[in-house]
């Protein structure tokens, strides 16, 4: 019999199953705080949405300091090509969460995208928190 792992999702505050998918949203969550300054109470794991009249669950979402979302992450398994479906998909999270950026992420690479006026451009680097309020 094989135990199952557990890893702890700090934003969640408990222990969850250690999959693949669930390996690359820890590890990008700490990119969020690490790397790119978001507090952890400004961030969600696992958000329940409901988009015509579909339950879908949003990765990661960053939030502002008036609790709007900013920010949605879409977490794939290290071995899911980050192709057009998964920014269709990230695309569908806004369309209910109307947010500024999307960040895609497979835990190899990493494709984050900023809302202009004429659509959405491919940032170079990662903005920091501060930056995107």
């Amino acid at each position: 019999m094989v135990q199952e792992q557990y890893i702890w999702d700090p934003l969640r505050r408990k222990s969850v199953r250690n999959t693949p998918e669930e390996a690359v949203r820890q590890w990008f969550i700490s990119v969020l705080h690490e790397g790119m300054h978001v507090p952890e109470h400004m961030m969600g794991s696992e958000v329940a949405l409901n988009h015509a009249g579909k339950e879908y669950r949003a990765d990661i979402i960053v939030y502002d300091r008036s609790a709007r979302p900013m920010m949605v992450v879409e977490c794939k398994r290290p071995e899911v090509t980050l192709d057009q479906n998964v920014v269709d998909q990230a695309l569908r999270y806004n369309n209910e969460l109307n947010v500024k950026y999307i960040a895609i992420t497979n835990g190899n690479k990493t494709f984050i995208f900023e809302r202009k006026a004429d659509g959405w451009e491919f940032m170079r680097k990662a903005p920091m928190w501060e930056e995107m309020l």
